[in-house]
């Protein structure tokens, strides 16, 4: 097998595939912020891109990261619930 530097094209290897020198790893933090939370100035530094960047790193084919996903949604979604229940309450007393 040839050492590493020497593969080429011919070999079925291409930079396209991995990237450049300069691009950043896959796991690095903050790789998979959406393009406009980034044009927002969101970053994984802060809270809100930190989220972001966590939900986005989510694989939907595995089932670990699924029931990640749907947790997230339950602890994000049963506030505004709770909240939309109180206001309705009051519109009816």
């Amino acid at each position: 097998m040839p050492p590493v530097d020497d593969r080429t094209a011919e070999d079925g290897w291409s930079d396209e595939e991995y990237g450049d020198e300069n691009t950043p790893p896959s796991w690095f933090p903050g790789g998979h912020l959406p393009p406009d939370a980034r044009r927002m100035g969101l970053t994984h530094h802060v809270p809100d891109g930190a989220l972001l960047d966590f939900a986005g790193k989510l694989d939907g084919a595995k089932p670990l990261h699924r029931i990640t996903a749907w947790a997230l949604l339950v602890v994000f979604g049963l506030p505004v619930v709770f909240a939309l229940m109180r206001v309705l309450d009051a519109f009816a007393h």
